[in-house]
């Protein structure tokens, strides 16, 4: 291993930026709305002194949010948010920029961690979650850095559960925006960016036919409706398993096939798992599974497929292609598991589309300026991005694609806010 220790980088190879910095420009040029706030931001330097910390997937939209903020001013200190989702190149190209770094691809539970905390020295006055770690960190190791928090944002629906968990238990030691919860976020980067990157992912990782398949989706939250909806799309009948009874009618009424995971496990050929629980796939019912059956994850962690059960248990494990690992269950019969059963989009693709993330970006670089614009004067609690973010973000996204839209006249508006009617 050839990664670096040093105050601004904790990296493999600063020789890879070039192939960073070609992947970054790439998403830049396919994101118009960081574009257009990267150069507001470089004009008014809003964020001048303020010190942000970034723990997100780290491959290239994310480097350059990174780049946007530190246009306006940041002091970034950035970090991943999963072990094998960081790309190297893409991280070296941070470092050459001078943003500080701290993350490699394949890092050991404890060099992740690591990281976390490196990226927390420089004391952040705003923190910007994927997952929750970063949080979670603050809170367990490091609760003397939290009374410097203004604030932060979160992106992802697991961190979202385990913030609503803290602030329950009055443990929340600061404001936090739950970007996920944006329409401009779950509605966009949650169906469409999940639908196509899992599939993405799938199909690069088997080479393996959709069409004609059938497949499992567990859980129909934002992220399960995207991936359902592709996989029609590509030809699959698709079953959904579902414990939430209005989420499993909405299934149904969408044309899906919807029954437990116990009489699932028999029928799939491709499973995926997208629900932000432990578990929803166990060692029994892989048991019950087709001989070489496909089984991904789409949650934040490694943790919704019994991986720990599997390595336990499974008589052999085999490597049969990159990113694919085939397990030989005590009753003879092949699964194969993408990416270790961790984030099968990210982990073994490259993540939601530049579009998509640049939706997302865009809330998340708004929520934070929201943050130090409100600092002081927010509970500590998790607080909803505003309906005007949300707004702003659709109609800047629209102009993007040159799409136009009506307004309400004098006379609508009138009407829609009166009560009376003549």
């Amino acid at each position: 291993m050839n990664h670096m220790n040093h105050f601004d980088h904790d990296i493999r190879d600063l020789t890879l930026a070039p192939a960073g910095r070609q992947k970054i420009e790439w998403v830049r040029a396919h994101m118009p709305l960081l574009r257009g706030l990267e150069e507001e931001l470089r004009q008014n330097r809003p964020l001048t002194g303020v010190k942000i910390t970034l723990s997100i997937h780290l491959e290239a939209k994310t480097a350059y949010l990174c780049e946007v903020l530190a246009a306006g001013g940041a002091e970034m200190a950035v970090t991943g948010s999963n072990v094998l989702s960081t790309q190297d190149d893409v991280a070296a190209a941070l470092a050459v920029a001078g943003i500080r770094v701290f993350a490699y691809h394949g890092a050991t539970e404890e060099e992740y961690w690591r990281h976390i905390e490196q990226a927390l020295a420089h004391r952040p006055n705003i923190v910007i979650d994927d997952g929750g770690d970063l949080v979670h960190f603050l809170h367990t190791k490091r609760p003397e850095l939290a009374e410097e928090i203004w604030g932060g944002c979160e992106e992802t629906t697991t961190g979202i559960l385990r913030l609503k968990a803290m602030e329950a238990e009055g443990v929340l030691r600061f404001p936090m925006i739950a970007v996920n919860d944006a329409k401009c976020k779950h509605l966009f980067d949650n169906r469409y960016g999940t639908g196509q990157s899992v599939w993405d992912s799938l199909m690069r990782n088997t080479n393996l036919i959709v069409a004609g398949k059938q497949v499992v989706v567990v859980g129909y939250g934002w992220c399960g409706k995207g991936i359902a909806l592709r996989a029609k799309a590509l030809g699959a009948r698709v079953i959904v398993t579902e414990v939430d009874p209005v989420a499993a009618l909405e299934a149904v009424m969408d044309g899906h096939t919807v029954m437990t995971m116990d009489e699932a496990a028999s029928l799939g050929d491709f499973f995926i798992t997208a629900t932000g629980n432990i578990k929803v796939i166990t060692l029994k019912q892989m048991q019950k599974m087709k001989e070489l059956a496909i089984l991904a994850n789409a949650g934040h962690f490694n943790v919704e497929i019994d991986m720990a059960e599997l390595e336990a248990k499974a008589v052999e494990k085999t490597e049969l292609r990159k990113n694919l690992t085939g397990y030989t269950l005590p009753n003879g019969r092949r699964i194969c598991v993408v990416a270790e059963g961790r984030l099968a989009n990210i982990a073994a693709a490259d993540g939601h589309p530049a579009e998509m993330m640049d939706m997302s970006f865009a809330v998340q670089c708004l929520s934070a300026l929201y943050v130090k614009d409100n600092r002081g004067g927010l509970p500590k609690r998790l607080i909803d991005v505003s309906a005007e973010i949300d707004s702003l973000v659709a109609r800047r996204m629209l102009k993007a694609m040159t799409v136009t839209i009506d307004s309400l006249s004098d006379e609508q508006s009138a009407y829609l806010k009166s009560w009376m009617v003549e």
